[in-house]
């Protein structure tokens, strides 16, 4: 058993819309059990709108996101990670840098809602599917104890759970 959280990173490519909401929802559902951090390989610099609107309806405080490099948890210093996953193909298909920590990988492929057009509403409805999407797999991984599973059972649970409704 371990003195610190479970550590996950959600990895997209341009870390403003899916993986920010990862890391929002496994923080706010996690509690003291997990801590999540997000970035992409090319990151657009800013969370999108659409995603900061979301989080303001949910009540999660935006304060603390921003875009940034996964770059930032490679080197010393870094917060050792225990499971990185990838939400869009893009993420997952890149050649992932090493993160201390040596972790478990996982694909979470999800349609982006950054590519969503329309008016407000519709942008909006596009982030609330996604966030349906993934608060589905956060729960079914908060249901796991990833210390009393062996890595064979972890990651085949983790690929169940990228597998579900919606996976793209």
């Amino acid at each position: 058993m371990t003195d610190r959280p479970f550590t996950v990173l959600v990895l997209c490519t341009g870390n403003s819309a899916r993986s920010i909401l990862g890391e929002a929802l496994l923080n706010h559902l996690g509690g003291d059990h997990v801590r999540a951090f997000s970035a992409g390989s090319k990151p657009r610099g800013e969370p999108h709108p659409g995603a900061l609107r979301l989080l303001a309806r949910r009540g999660i405080d935006t304060a603390p996101l921003r875009s940034k490099s996964w770059d930032e948890f490679t080197g010393a210093g870094s917060p050792p990670i225990d499971l990185a996953i990838t939400v869009c193909g893009n993420a997952a298909g890149e050649a992932c840098p090493v993160f201390f920590g040596s972790p478990m990988r996982a694909h979470w492929g999800l349609p982006d809602p950054a590519d969503a057009t329309g008016t407000e509403t519709e942008v909006d409805a596009a982030f609330e599917e996604t966030w349906r999407l993934l608060e589905m797999r956060v729960r079914a991984f908060l249901a796991l104890d990833p210390e009393a599973m062996d890595q064979r059972a972890l990651q085949a649970a983790l690929g169940e759970i990228g597998a579900m409704e919606g996976a793209a």
